[in-house]
């Protein structure tokens, strides 16, 4: 008996549309991982991108608990003294909310070629509305999937 491993020809990418509005960021994060790196399939193969494409909408709405709101957010600009930082609730209020949702997920991701590879399959926005319903994408629906995804703040 062999190992099975996945050729190009046999991955099948779906698309997926996923609705953070109220569901716990880390809970979120850890599905949307799993569907891009493929592990909810049975013929995963982990040298291969074989993932599904994933739409996350409502990122402005994800649900964040305990003090992690006040938790900071590191850059540095590259220039002497220019280490800066926003808090969690800062990035979330202001122009582009979708970074924390891209973060977590990414974090979930292990840190090679294949997972920035995979990230590219990943698009989230802030709001309810995406260009890619001609794609017609299928819709999970995350908080029925466990109570422990939509407790509150």
């Amino acid at each position: 008996m062999k190992t099975y491993t996945a050729t190009p020809a046999d991955i099948e990418k779906k698309w997926v549309v996923i609705d953070a509005e109220g569901v716990v960021l880390g809970r979120l994060a850890s599905i949307v991982a799993m569907r891009l790196r493929g592990k909810h399939k049975a013929t995963f193969t982990p040298h291969m991108d074989m993932g599904d494409n994933v739409i996350v909408i409502n990122a402005d709405k994800v649900q964040i608990t305990g003090k992690k709101r006040q938790k900071p957010h590191y850059w540095h600009t590259g220039y002497p003294g220019g280490i800066k930082s926003r808090t969690t609730q800062e990035i979330l209020e202001g122009k582009h909310p979708e970074r924390v949702v891209m973060q977590a997920v990414k974090r979930m991701l292990p840190g090679n070629r294949l997972s920035r590879q995979q990230m590219t399959n990943l698009r989230v926005y802030a709001g309810a509305e995406h260009p890619h319903e001609a794609q017609s994408p299928d819709v999970i629906d995350v908080k029925s999937m466990n109570a422990k995804n939509t407790r509150s703040a």
